[in-house]
This record gives C-alpha cells, structure tokens and sequence, in this order.
C-alpha cells in the first residue's frame, strides 16, 4: 500500500480536529439538519505568487503602519466582512462568499513557492524532498495527486469534455514545473487539460500540444489519429503496459478538444454578448473567468484558473509577473494587481447567481502563500522598497457557492496576521471541504497492482461554513 509522503499532524490537534469534526457530523444529525447540497461543478482562482492577505481580507487597521501599510477597509455587504478599500466590487459580493482567515502550514512547508502550491492544491503537507531541493523539486509520479485530479477521478467522466481543465497556462516553465498540479499517483488518465491563453489575445484559447497551424485542418488532424491509434494496436502486444493504456485516454481527451461541437461551443467567448465580456473586463484574467462559466454550463467538474503571469510586473513588483511582491507591493496591488481580480470575480460570482448555478458551483480562491505583515524584503531595499516577503504561516482562502452560506467569516489571524490566532486550519481542512462540497466521500483509491489507499488521511470537514 503507498503510504503518505509528509509528516502526521501534531497529536494534540489531529485527535481535536478529528473530535471537532465528529461532534459537528453528530450535532447536524440529531437536529436533522436539512438535505445536504453537492457542487456539480467547482472553479479554483489561484492568485500565483502568493497574495497578500493583510492588504486584501484580512486587514488589521489597529496594527502599527509598519505592518498595514496605506490600504483603508471598507464596509462590504456582508456586516461580518470588511475588505481592502481597492476590491470595491468584490464588497458588493462579500454576501456570497466566506472568508477562512486562519489557513497556515503549521511549520509544515518551506517557505517557498514549490511546497506551498503542493501543499494547497493537494491538501498534503511537503515531504522531506521539498525541504531538501526547495523550488528545484520537480513533479515525482509519486505524488499526491491535486484536489482537481481527485474530483475527475471520483466523478462519473465527462460524455464529451475532460473533467478537470485548467487555464490560462500551465504555472511554471518546463523546466520550473509546479508540483501539485497533476494526478501524479493517481494515474495520468486524471491530469487535467491544459488550455493555453494569452494577455496579447484574450479571447483565444488552444491546447498548445494539438493546436492547429495554418496549414492543417481538423480532418487532417483526425487522420494523424488513425495513424497514431494504427501503430498503437501494432505496438500493443509488445508494450501492454497500464501507463500506455493511461496515457492514450488523456491523449483522446485532449483530441476531443479541438474535434467536438460541445468543445466549439464552450471555447467561442465571440458568442458571448459584448456587454457580458465588458462586465468580466477585457484583460485575460475576465477572460479566463467568463470561459469557467462557460464549462460550468457545460458541466466539466473542475476548473483551474491559474493567474497568467504579467511582464510588466517583472521589475515593478520584483515578482515574476504575479502575486509575489517582493518589492513595491502597494503600488503593485492598487494599480494592477488587485483591479485585474476585482472585476472578474465579482463579475462571476454575480453572473453565476442570476444563471442559477451558483448554489451548484464551488468558487474557490487561494494561492500558495500569503505575504508577510511586517512591510520590508532585504531583496529588495529593505523598508524603502516597500516589498512583503513570502509568508506561509498565515494565508485567507475565499469560499463561495456549492452549499457555502456567504457573508461568514471562519476563524482568525492574531493582531499582526502573523499567525492563524482563532480555529486554525491548514491546506487539508480546505481540500476535506472542498471534497465534501463536491459531494465526495470516498476519498480510497487503487494503485496498479489493484490495492486500495486512502487519498487522503488528515484534516476535517469545516461543517460550520455550509448553510
């Protein structure tokens, strides 16, 4: 049997959450608690880089200004959530989505990018080859595989669509992959889809491994097909391996992309009325968001928005073109950064409701880290370059749809955001929920030779955050 990878909870918290999670179950029972609600579909927005939580939805306006910085709160539509002045349409959202203020990786991670975007899209805690190689660990078959992956593999498929796709990139170059994004020792049957997108044309997306050149139809690329299924059946019976097996089902998923009118439709953002694509906004984020909804109707259960890297942040920000602010992190966040979310996902949460699918959708926004409170990277002048460093001891993950009561705040940071201070969680408390919204409860697996493991094997449901 394949065993866990990371570390075992501390004793004290595991046997209290586990306690916790069964009263809550016990609890709902006895009062005959209403029919529970499953999300059909689940979209994750991830804010790459690591966003800053005390200048978004954690803000501490009591703390020294050497810790909040310039950013004023704002009153939303929700009286238990205040928000950072600069997300003025997500406030008037605030009713529909729920904040988790006390995520933290508990001494678990690195500090760094690789293991916290493992930690967070597994909800498993980095193994020691994470603390050893840092963000020169590559993805290992090995691995647990992502909550996406998880959700395609427990789901009956899609008749026509992959079940899990991401978009508008794959994060990290080939030689700088992320961990955690891939089905890994589930099987590559359940790696998501990766459809490329683009700030330069944000209304086109493609497989990058099948896109079609000028000179090459899709009947043309149906022949190639044939010709790979032809040599496939003659080289079966010499390699009759379950990786072949695997891998020719994830190739015909991502064929089934350019080839099938349902794909067509889903992936024509030209259909959609231009006062909708001016509501989501123009840029690749709005755009990437409009086109979750859009296989949200089309019924794909999982959906990863990956934010796509902005050069012009490069310098600016000292952050790879993301949420890494490393310097310059006010003027960074109130100018681009935080614009370019703040419509989009107002815009979706909003749409999503007036369609009907939000109480079926999960919405989920997180991202590998937060930032640290205390204003000042020595990477990048110190106090005067007005930078946060990463920090991955405290972080907020936002929650809507898919059964989640809105307008709710979960938990707490201390009086800095240092530290989670009230009902602590980390990345495998959001996975378990995550799992359960999606109606998911048999998180056992098999692996090759045919025996059963669990997927996951720490963590609790957070039953207070549903209605």
């Amino acid at each position: 049997m394949l065993l866990p990878l990371g570390g075992s909870l501390p004793h004290n918290r595991r046997t209290f959450l586990i306690a916790s999670g069964a009263g809550l179950l016990a609890a709902g029972k006895a009062r005959g608690a209403a029919p529970r609600r499953v999300a059909k579909s689940a979209i994750m927005i991830w804010l790459s880089g690591g966003a800053s939580h005390i200048d978004t939805w954690d803000m501490k306006p009591k703390a020294p200004r050497e810790y909040r910085g310039p950013f004023e709160p704002i009153s939303t539509t929700s009286p238990a959530i205040q928000l950072c002045e600069h997300l003025p349409l997500t406030a008037q959202q605030a009713h529909r989505f729920s904040i988790v203020r006390s995520v933290g990786d508990h001494g678990r991670g690195t500090g760094d990018h690789h293991a916290g975007y493992y930690y967070n899209l597994t909800g498993h805690a980095p193994d020691p080859t994470f603390h050893r190689l840092l963000n020169a660990r590559t993805p290992y078959p090995t691995d647990w595989p992502s909550m996406a992956s998880v959700v395609a593999a427990k789901r009956p498929p899609h008749p026509s669509l992959p079940s899990a796709i991401t978009l508008p990139q794959k994060e990290g170059a080939p030689e700088y992959t992320r961990p955690g994004q891939f089905a890994a020792r589930l099987g590559i049957e359940f790696d998501p889809v990766f459809i490329d997108g683009s700030r330069e044309k944000p209304l086109d997306f493609q497989v990058p491994a099948l896109s079609l050149d000028g000179g090459t139809s899709v009947e043309h690329l149906l022949q190639r097909r044939e010709l790979l299924a032809a040599i496939d059946r003659a080289e079966r019976p010499v390699e009759q391996t379950g990786g072949i097996n695997r891998y020719s089902t994830h190739q015909q998923k991502a064929f089934t992309l350019l080839t099938s009118r349902e794909t067509k439709a889903a992936f024509d953002l030209q259909a959609e009325p231009v006062a909708v694509r001016e509501r989501y906004g123009a840029g690749i984020m709005g755009m990437s968001l409009l086109l979750a909804r859009r296989l949200v109707e089309a019924s794909v259960p999982f959906i990863t928005v990956f934010y796509k890297a902005n050069k012009e942040l490069d310098s600016l920000c000292k952050s790879g073109g993301g949420w890494d602010t490393h310097g310059n992190n006010f003027g960074c966040l109130q100018d681009k950064l935080l614009p370019e979310f703040d419509r989009p996902y107002a815009a979706l949460l909003a749409d999503l409701h007036e369609r009907g699918l939000l109480d079926e959708t999960l919405v989920i926004v997180s991202s590998e880290m937060g930032r640290r409170p205390k204003i000042g990277d020595p990477r990048s002048g110190g106090v005067s370059g007005a930078g946060r460093d990463h920090w991955t001891s405290c972080m907020s993950v936002l929650l809507a749809g898919g059964g989640i009561q809105g307008g709710q705040v979960y938990g707490s940071s201390d009086k800095h955001a240092e530290y989670p201070a009230d009902h602590p969680v980390g990345p495998e408390e959001i996975a378990r929920t995550v799992f359960h919204a999606m109606g998911i409860d048999d998180l056992t697996a098999r692996d090759r030779e045919g025996r059963p493991f669990p997927l996951m094997d720490e963590g609790r449901r957070l039953y207070e955050l549903f209605g």
